[in-house]
Formats: C-alpha cells, sequence, structure tokens
C-alpha cells in the first residue's frame, strides 16, 4: 500500500525511546527497557506512560536495542503497512532472541488486541501481548514471561485513562509533549478498527490536565498537543448525549478545557488533534480566536468530499455539514492554517464521487494533508457489509491525483507567507546543518532558518524569504 503525507511525519512513523532519566531515590533493577512506537501520536504518548510505569519498577531505557532485556514495540492497526513494519521488526526481534535467550519481547496497543491469538501462540513471535488499557500490568506480564509463560493482557476497559501517571518524556527536545485528553472512540467509522483495539470513548479529569500542562510548563516546555481520537468530543462528567453524570461535579467540554488549559501561561502554545467534523463547534473556534496562546491550525479529517461515499464511511456529516464547518472556520478564526486526512479508493467509490474529493480539495485549499489508499481492515463495518471493489490500479491513480493536487495547494499557501514576519517556536536543530535551527508557525508551517543566537525553547520573529512545499525558509529579524 502506498499512502503520502505533506506534514511533519507520517501517521506510519516509528520512534524509538529515549533514555530515561531516573529521579533521586529510585531504584534500579538492572533491566534494560528498549521501546518502539508506531502510528498515531496516541501511540507515542501512551509509550511515554509505559515508560513511566516500568520507570517506577526500576527499568532504565535504551536506545540500542542489543542492550536491551525487553522489547515492547506498541503496535498500529489502522493501516497494513503499519502492520507489516512491526512484522518485520518482529522477525528481527526473534533472530535477536536465539542469540540472548532471556530477551522479553511484547507487543502494545492495537495491534496486540487484534492479533493476539496469531502472534503469541500460532506464530509464537512474542513472548507477551498488552492492550491499550492493561499498561499497568505490564510488570506482572513481564515476570509471567520471566516465569516460563507466555502472558497475555487485553481488556479493554470503560474508565482507564491514566490520570494519576506522570508520563516519562521519551522526546528530549523538551520543548514540546503531548498531553492525553481522552481515550477510546465511539463513532465507529466504517473503515477504522480503533473502537475494536481501543474501546469505548471516556474522558480525563480536566483538573489532571490542567496540572500536567502547568508541570511541563514549568519543566522548560513551550507547547502542549492535546490528543485523542476526537478531542472535541471531550466531555467531562457528561454523557455523549450531553446529559450530566453527576449533578454534584462540574462538567467540562472541549471548548472550556482548552480555555482552562490556555490560561497555565499566555508564554505555552496549545495545539490539539483530531478534530471531528461533526462535534467541531462554534465555541471552540470562538476559545481559539480569543486566546493567542492557542495556535490557529485545527486537523479536520474529511476522508472524501461526496456525501454518498460519506454515508458509506459512516463519518455522521454530509459534504454541506464539512463545509459549514470549513466556512466557520474560515470566518470566526482567520488565517486559521486547516490540514485533513483524504481516503482513495474507498468500497464502491465511482469516479464521480472522487471528482466531488478534488472539488472539495480545491474549495478548501489545505495547506497540507495525510493521503492514503483504502486498504480493508478485519472486524471493521466495510469488511461485513461492503466488497473492497475499487481496482487497485485505480486506488492508484486516484491517489497520485489528489497528492499532485495538494502538492501544488502547500506551495501556493507557503508561497503566500513569502515576505511575511512570524512568530516561531524554535523545537531542534535541522538535519541538514547545525547552523540552521527549525520551528513552526501559528498555522503549523515548518520554518528553517540560520540560528545565530537562538536556542531550542526561544520564540523568535522569523521573516520568510522563501519555501518549499513542504516548508518555509526565513531569516531572523530583530524583536
Amino acid at each position: 500500500m502506498q499512502e503520502n503525507s505533506l506534514g511533519d511525519k507520517t501517521m506510519d512513523e516509528s520512534r524509538q525511546g529515549e533514555a530515561i532519566q531516573l529521579q533521586d531515590g529510585e531504584k534500579v533493577n538492572g533491566k534494560k527497557l528498549y521501546l518502539e512506537s508506531y502510528g498515531c501520536a496516541m501511540n507515542f504518548s501512551d509509550s511515554e506512560v509505559v515508560a513511566s510505569i516500568l520507570r517506577d519498577k526500576g527499568y532504565t531505557t535504551t536506545r540500542d536495542e542489543r542492550e536491551a532485556d525487553v522489547v515492547l514495540i506498541n503496535t498500529c492497526s489502522i493501516r497494513d503497512n503499519a502492520e507489516q513494519r512491526v512484522r518485520n521488526r518482529l522477525a528481527n526481534f526473534n533472530k535477536a532472541k536465539r542469540e540472548k535467550p532471556g530477551l522479553v519481547v511484547g507487543i502494545l496497543g492495537c495491534m496486540a488486541e487484534r492479533l493476539k491469538k496469531q502472534l503469541l501462540e500460532e506464530e509464537k513471535m512474542v513472548d507477551l501481548v498488552a492492550g491499550p488499557d492493561a499498561y499497568r500490568d505490564l510488570p506482572n506480564l513481564i515476570e509471567e514471561v520471566d516465569g516460563g509463560q507466555k502472558a497475555v493482557n487485553v481488556l479493554l476497559s470503560r474508565d482507564e485513562t491514566y490520570a494519576d501517571i506522570s508520563p516519562v518524556r521519551l522526546d528530549q527536545n523538551g520543548v514540546t509533549a503531548f498531553v492525553s485528553i481522552t481515550r477510546g472512540c465511539d463513532n465507529m467509522c466504517s473503515f477504522c478498527v480503533v473502537p475494536f483495539t481501543r474501546g469505548r470513548e471516556r474522558s480525563r479529569d480536566p483538573h489532571t490536565i490542567v496540572q500536567e500542562c502547568q508541570d511541563l510548563f514549568e519543566k522548560g516546555y513551550r507547547e502542549v498537543t492535546l490528543l485523542g481520537q476526537n478531542v472535541d468530543s471531550y466531555r467531562w462528567n457528561m454523557t455523549s448525549k450531553g446529559e450530566v453524570k453527576d449533578p454534584e461535579k462540574p462538567t467540562t467540554n472541549f471548548a472550556q478545557l482548552m480555555e482552562m488549559v490556555a490560561q497555565v501561561n499566555p508564554k505555552l502554545r496549545i495545539r490539539f488533534s483530531t478534530s471531528h467534523p461533526k462535534d467541531m463547534t462554534d465555541d471552540v473556534l470562538h476559545v481559539m480566536a480569543k486566546h493567542k496562546n492557542i495556535c490557529n491550525y485545527i486537523h479536520l479529517p474529511v476522508q472524501s468530499g461526496n456525501s454518498e461515499n460519506l454515508k458509506r464511511m459512516n463519518r455522521g456529516y454530509t459534504r454541506e455539514w464539512y463545509m459549514d464547518r470549513i466556512h466557520a472556520i474560515k470566518r470566526i478564526v482567520p488565517n486559521c492554517g486547516i490540514s485533513t486526512d483524504i481516503i482513495s479508493g474507498f468500497c464502491g467509490e465511482t469516479e464521480e464521487e472522487h471528482k466531488d474529493t478534488i472539488s472539495l480539495m480545491k474549495e478548501v485549499k489545505y495547506d497540507l494533508a495525510y493521503m492514503y489508499k483504502y486498504s480493508e481492515r478485519p472486524k471493521t463495518l466495510a469488511e461485513r457489509k461492503f466488497e473492497d471493489d475499487v481496482p487497485e490500479e485505480v486506488k492508484q491513480r486516484r491517489l497520485e491525483e489528489i497528492i499532485n493536487l495538494q502538492l501544488s495547494h502547500s506551495l501556493e499557501i507557503n508561497q503566500a507567507q513569502i515576505g511575511k514576519v512570524e512568530e516561531i517556536l524554535v523545537e531542534k536543530e535541522s538535519r541538514r546543518s547545525t547552523d540552521q535551527m527549525v520551528g513552526r508557525t501559528d498555522r503549523n508551517h515548518k520554518v528553517i532558518f540560520d540560528r545565530k543566537d537562538k536556542k531550542i525553547g526561544d520564540y523568535c520573529l522569523v521573516k520568510i524569504t522563501d519555501c518549499t512545499s513542504g516548508s518555509l525558509i526565513g531569516e531572523l529579524v530583530e524583536e
């Protein structure tokens, strides 16, 4: 399967764990943990929870898999490509086990829940399997494996949010961090396996979220991204219908939560992902417009520009509804960057329906997009109800048309930024040169510029002088 994204990272990228710095007084059991994550930002955030749980049991982490006593791969089942990459890595670790018989290899996350029997018993590729709601049980599972048993816990919970766990930050830039606010999903899109692998949707106590963001700011972080499968359906002490669960407790929706986080400190930038179009209310947009430190950027997956195709996808909105939300964003939050997800070749997609996606893209003009060919996922409604009937070569041709159009739109939008002065949060050194730094604009555009005296974590003003379809190039200006 081919897939393409025009953003800072794809949905199918892997990331290795950084070394955990133990706190004063914490015990060390002499064992080293190697963590590797695939898929969405939620998986990377979950890996930080896992690292925290195992650190409390004395594990230290390593970036060198050859040093590891325990290898855990946090997996993704959203697309077949991600699963194949994980299988290849498991094959490599199984070779390592022959040289190091005591090595424990386990899988976490979405693949773990979906393929537990196949990977654990039939193919014997792993020693332990832990689903997204079973991470607290990992020390016990590892102990079972050390005792000569295979270990598995993929029970899903209606309550687990890990709200009381302070995640170990594995991304060592010390500037940007993910903060999970919801877990699971109730939307049941026909192409998606997440409701079956991550369970029902539940929201974290808002006060634990605000406290986590406060702690991050005090440690030097200057940007947080609020995470969830559908962040804008966040509801604390409310049902999915908006009814109050406990009259004795206050209620909080996503707009109110964002306002609470924005008030932590005006120098803390706030981003969020992912938004579902049916839950993107005007209240959220007005809070964005009110607070300067809430970035003017929204990821709003459309998937298709045709209402009949959206109905088959069970997305819960029409093209007209989606465009109403786009118009509201542009009216209430002017100069807002908008990105999206698009699937080409979903079951039954006709040429006219594909053209509707193209026309919607031309109408919206997204800053960037994550674009994929449809691949059937087991257990989904689409697998049970529809035939994957669009020929592979047609999917590929349609995907290429979508990609080429998005490339032209991204370039056009970036060219329009030339000459503007943008406030940038410096995130890291450029991969190409240590003399250059990389940061992002309020609209989530990547900017490369000469570092001079700037450090990671600084805010600075940069004048945009050039661009490609994927990034902006600029020069520092006097503040």
